[in-house]
């Protein structure tokens, strides 16, 4: 049976790129794509793939909180990011995500498969820029010193809030993609928005891309 994969990205020619060199593969097998977090977890979650392929910076539903709710869903769908960060910051809220795979987008055209084929057989991939001998002297010592992002002290829903206020949907947007009412989406926002000490949008655009949930324009 050929590994089935799942690719995640919001390029259309960085996803054909990885569908090409996946599918070159005798042993792998492109079962599905998407452009958007949120389209990833749903079809993740319906075809369960053996490894989903994706981006970190995706909109609607970053790479890593995707991860989180895949993982979650399907226990056996392991999870490669691709990245344009590799600070141990991010690698770590990856792994901390459930994700068993990192690459950085540079050489992700190199290392993707064998990424693929390592987390398939349960094995932690790293590309080789990243040293995953400091990797996990840093989560040693985060969990030794109990230091937590400030992202932990927003709720899943807080953090779905607050990628989407970025992006720039308006609260009655919002309250349309997550099934909620206005003043409920409303409320959520004060409250992440109060949770960070931050007053203002250009405030929460910069602790975003600084946090990875969006990209730089």
């Amino acid at each position: 049976m050929p590994i089935s994969v799942f690719v995640a990205d919001d390029h259309t020619v960085v996803r054909e790129g990885l569908q090409y060199l996946l599918e070159s593969q005798k042993d792998i097998k492109v079962i599905g794509d998407a452009a958007d977090g949120r389209q990833t977890v749903l079809q993740a979650q319906q075809l369960c793939p053996d490894v989903v392929v994706m981006d970190i910076a995706m909109p609607e539903l970053n790479g890593i909180e995707a991860t989180r709710q895949i993982r979650e869903s399907c226990p056996s769908t392991q999870v490669v990011i691709l990245s344009m960060y590799a600070t141990t910051e991010h690698i770590f809220r990856a792994l901390q995500a459930g994700a068993l795979g990192y690459l950085l987008k540079e050489s992700a055209a190199v290392e993707v498969v064998n990424a693929v084929r390592a987390v398939h057989d349960g094995r932690r991939y790293f590309c080789k820029k990243i040293d995953g001998i400091m990797i996990d002297t840093y989560i040693h010592n985060r969990q030794v010193s109990g230091a937590k992002s400030p992202l932990e002290s927003l709720s899943l829903r807080e953090r779905e809030i607050l990628q989407l206020v970025v992006e720039g949907k308006s609260s009655a947007e919002i309250s349309i993609i997550l099934t909620l009412s206005r003043k409920t989406v409303e409320t959520y926002r004060s409250r992440l928005m109060q949770k960070l000490g931050i007053k203002d949008i250009p405030g929460l655009v910069k602790f975003a891309i600084l946090h990875g949930l969006t990209r730089p324009e």
